[in-house]
This record gives C-alpha cells, sequence and structure tokens, in this order.
C-alpha cells in the first residue's frame, strides 16, 4: 500500500509556523503579526483545550493559509479511521498519527480523502537515546525513526515528522515520493530548552527535508515577523 502522490508545497510554503497558542484571540494575533512571511500554520493541543480549534482552523482556511491539524493520534483503529474521516472533511493539508501501529497507521490511511495528507510521528525531538531506553525501547533514534517511516509508507501514510537529523537516513530509506516535516528547528542552534535532536534551517534541507516547522525561534523573536521573513531568506537559497 502506498501513500498518495507527494504533496509539492510553494517556496514560501516549507517555513510551518508552530501556532502554539491558549485561546482564538491569541492565536488570530499571531496570524496578524506574521502577515504574509507565514503561509502555513501548525495547531496542536495547546488551542485544543480553549474550545476555539475549528474557529481559528476556519480563520486561517478564510485567509488562505495551509493548515497542519497536530494533535498526534494514537488509539485503535477503528477510532483512529473515525476522527480521520471526520477531519476529511475540513480544510486541511497535514494531520499527524503516531507511528507505532502499522494497523492503525493502514486505517487512517484508507479513512482519509480529500486533499488531506497524513504524516507518522517516528520520535519526538525532545527524546534521545537515553528517553527511549526508559520507556524500554532498544537502538539509536535514527534506526527507530527508519523503521518507524518504513513501517508508515508501507501503510500508506504519506510522510513523517522526525527530527532533521534523521531526515537523511528516512530520504535513503523511503525516496523521494515521501514527504519529510522536521520540527525542532533551531536557526542558531540550541536554545538550552526541551528540544534534543535539533538542526538548523540549511541543514535540515541539506539532509531531505521538505519542510521545516518553527516555534519559538520565531515567536520568542525581538521582531517574529522579521525573523519568519529570515528563514525563508535562507530556504531561498538551499
Amino acid at each position: 500500500m502506498s501513500g498518495r502522490d507527494k504533496l509539492q508545497l510553494g517556496q514560501r510554503e516549507r517555513l510551518i509556523f508552530a501556532l502554539d497558542a491558549p485561546d482564538r484571540e491569541q492565536a488570530l494575533a499571531w496570524v496578524d503579526r506574521l502577515g504574509d512571511s507565514v503561509s502555513f500554520y501548525k495547531i496542536g493541543m495547546e488551542l485544543l483545550a480553549s474550545g476555539d480549534y475549528f474557529t481559528v482552523l476556519d480563520e486561517l482556511a478564510r485567509r488562505d493559509k495551509r493548515i497542519f491539524v497536530d494533535l498526534k493520534f494514537f488509539d485503535i483503529p477503528a477510532t483512529v479511521a473515525g476522527v480521520i474521516g471526520g477531519l476529511s472533511r475540513w480544510p486541511v493539508t497535514f494531520a499527524t498519527v503516531h507511528g507505532w501501529h502499522a494497523g492503525m497507521m493502514q486505517a487512517a490511511a484508507e479513512a482519509r480523502s480529500g486533499d488531506l495528507r497524513l504524516l507518522a510521528v517516528t520520535v519526538l525531538t525532545s527524546m534521545d537515546g537515553k528517553d527511549l531506553q526508559q520507556m524500554g525501547i532498544s537502538g539509536e533514534p535514527a534506526d527507530i525513526v527508519v523503521q518507524r517511516a518504513l513501517s508508515a509508507q508501507a501503510s500508506g501514510i504519506d510522510g513523517v515528522i522526525a527530527s532533521g537529523q534523521e531526515a537523511g537516513v528516512i530520504r535513503a530509506a523511503c525516496g523521494p515520493g515521501f514527504s519529510i516535516v522536521c520540527p525542532g528547528i533551531r536557526p542558531g542552534g540550541p536554545v538550552g530548552d526541551d528540544q534534543k535532536r535539533t538542526v538548523g534551517v540549511a541543514e535540515a534541507f541539506q539532509r531531505g527535508a521538505d519542510a521545516i516547522v518553527v516555534g519559538r525561534p520565531i515567536s520568542k523573536a525581538s521582531d517574529p515577523r522579521a525573523a519568519a521573513e529570515a528563514i525563508q531568506a535562507e530556504i531561498t537559497t538551499i
């Protein structure tokens, strides 16, 4: 089983901003602040608790922004298939499922419709080898990531979420038609936060990423829009 044709992103869609906000007002304030410096937004779990999640999703679509629903679905196959089938009715480009269970991923892939592409979460970028060992998982992160990427591809998933550190080995294993989206991007290098397996902008793309997810390096910058534009400018040189 294979995924759909690979989504071709525009040059400025290769930067995805992590829209981590507690409510609609603050989320849309970020969209206003960033303006046309960002064309693609990832909305995750923090906004979900506000009750404003789909209100923000609809507003992003109204503004012609691409949308990445990052809720990391993980449950029995029938439950995940149900939620993916429902989510397919919304104007969503990417959505995440956990890459731990082939049967669940296959059910999700079979349930999607429309333009939705599914990405499997391999190993969170906040985890390293020691964290995996504590969970009873033997092997280096890169090995586990490749195993999960291959399983996702065989299950019909369209791509993965993975650290840029593993983008090269994923690309070599899965080929050019498989999407790789890399979070944990730190343009200026590690900053001592909860992300452990980080890379810079250029390194992620040189290793095979199709898009990167950037949050705090933009949101914590003194001028967030300028920070986003600087990343966009760097992407154009790669």
